[in-house]
């Protein structure tokens, strides 16, 4: 068969749809970020808030999204929606983003956190044991199993969408029950409960000292107000946000859903509402198991295991690397499977390595799949994949901001396109999302500016490698 006289192939159903998303927006967050968001904003109330404000949004664009994937039911998903509503430039800028940190950076991170919790289990892999040193430069097991963990899920799904499906489907049921009881059991056999405890705190701000950027353990805490308050919300929230994210993946491999005017919309919002109720009543659990100096300042940073260690003794710590190491391998799975439906769509419109655009006999972008995975390994072996999450969720934000402006846009321009799903709540929700997400962009800038004017520097790096791929197509053409 050659390879050019394949297309996408229709076989994923809502419930596959929904497990997408689900399982792309569960990966190590929801077991380490609240200790940060705690740090941040002090008290229990605002630890809630910072959780509901993040699901809240999150559902917002989702349900937003739901319009666009109707109308535009296509391979590329975000990158279409931004070229449709506004000019090529604007997808190309996403589909350049995505390339260099969004997607690329989140596979390396969560590849990174799965190797940690596998450590827990198996010692040798942990990321002090390094293979070989050159200088200040080390590689250690740790990245050299997340480089493993991304090649082989990039060839599983190089193998066709079914392989990625049944992974997906699989791996994202198991989580999402371990989870579930993970909050039940956290109620019920815990020896001491912190729950009275902890909501005495109700909603009074407090922030920990700093010193030169970074929190002090065990330092004084302060009261907050005003915009500093706001201030430390955007802060905290850039840990929630980015555990919820990855839920637009969906719409990346619309070719290949069945009746995807109906259930990508359908699987947005069954997807982001079931993973935002389990993130608020995770937190729950942790104010009951834990005090909230337990919380923002447990053994390693990692709240859940602190939190599995209450509820299960001594064997809660392997209980939750196990979940972790189930978790993480889904989520990178979801993430790796869509992303290159992107850089397919890319290359297809010219914007990006022709060979992208090309699909095996299986059906699937292997091209496209192997360049992701090779960013993604480099972004490993750099360790500077932590340093990113500012960056990352400033760049995400932004273009989601800009996409359900598109709603807007569209409803003026194309009014009589057919719109299988209307975005909820129009224009009052999409408008709250975009004032809330500009709301967390501007101050994401003024108290975390090193990552973030980093970050929107890459964004605006690829203007010129635009104006340059378009002008070598067109060269391309006349020569041809």
């Amino acid at each position: 068969m050659d390879q050019h006289s394949t297309a996408f192939k229709p076989s994923l159903r809502l419930i596959d749809a929904t497990m997408i998303v689900a399982g792309s927006m569960i990966g190590s967050g929801i077991f380490i970020v609240s200790t940060d968001i705690v740090r941040n904003v002090g008290s229990a109330g605002w630890l809630i808030v910072v959780w509901l404000i993040s699901g809240l949004m999150t559902v917002m664009a989702a349900v937003s999204y739901g319009e666009m994937s109707g109308m535009f039911p296509k391979a590329g998903g975000q990158y279409v929606y931004l070229k449709e509503a506004f000019n090529p430039l604007s997808g190309f800028l996403y589909g350049w983003s995505s390339f260099t940190v969004i997607q690329t950076a989140t596979i390396a991170a969560v590849g990174v956190a799965f190797s940690r919790f596998t450590a827990y289990l198996i010692p040798e892999v942990g990321e002090n044991v390094f293979l070989f040193s050159i200088g200040n430069f080390h590689i250690s097991e740790a990245q050299v199993l997340a480089i493993a963990m991304i090649v082989f899920l990039t060839y599983t799904n190089t193998r066709g969408i079914n392989g990625g499906k049944i992974i997906q489907t699989s791996f994202t049921s198991v989580k999402l029950l371990s989870l579930f009881g993970l909050i039940i059991l956290g109620f019920l056999l815990v020896k001491h409960s912190f729950w009275q405890e902890n909501w005495q705190t109700g909603f009074h701000a407090v922030q920990l000292e700093k010193s030169a950027g970074q929190f002090i353990k065990h330092g004084n805490w302060f009261p907050i107000s005003g915009t500093v308050l706001i201030g430390a919300v955007a802060a905290a929230m850039v840990g929630s946000l980015f555990s919820s994210d990855a839920w637009n993946n969906v719409t990346f491999i619309a070719g290949e859903i069945k009746n995807p005017k109906r259930n990508i919309g359908l699987s947005l919002f069954l997807g982001t509402m079931i993973v935002s109720i389990i993130y608020i009543t995770t937190n729950l659990m942790y104010l009951n198991a834990l005090s909230l100096d337990q919380i923002a300042f447990p053994g390693g940073d990692r709240v859940a295991v602190a939190a599995s260690n209450a509820i299960f003794g001594n064997a809660g710590a392997v209980i939750i690397a196990v979940m972790i190491m189930v978790s993480t391998f889904g989520c990178n799975n979801g993430l790796i499977l869509a992303g290159a439906r992107v850089y397919y769509t890319m290359a297809n419109d010219g914007l990006f390595f022709k060979k992208a655009g090309i699909l095996n006999k299986k059906a699937v972008p292997e091209w496209a799949l192997w360049a992701q995975a090779t960013v993604a390994s480099i972004l490993c072996l750099s360790g500077g994949y932590n340093d990113l999450l500012d960056m990352i969720a400033f760049v995400v934000v932004i273009f989601y901001v800009l996409t359900i402006i598109g709603i807007f846009v569209l409803r003026k321009r194309k009014p009589n396109i057919d719109r299988p799903y209307k975005a909820f709540g129009y224009p009052f929700l999409p408008g709250l999302y975009i004032l809330l997400g500009l709301v967390f962009c501007v101050f994401l800038i003024i108290f975390k500016p090193l990552y973030t004017l980093w970050g929107l520097g890459i964004v605006l790096a690829g203007i010129p490698v635009y104006y340059i791929t378009v002008h070598n197509q067109k060269k391309q053409i006349r020569i041809e």
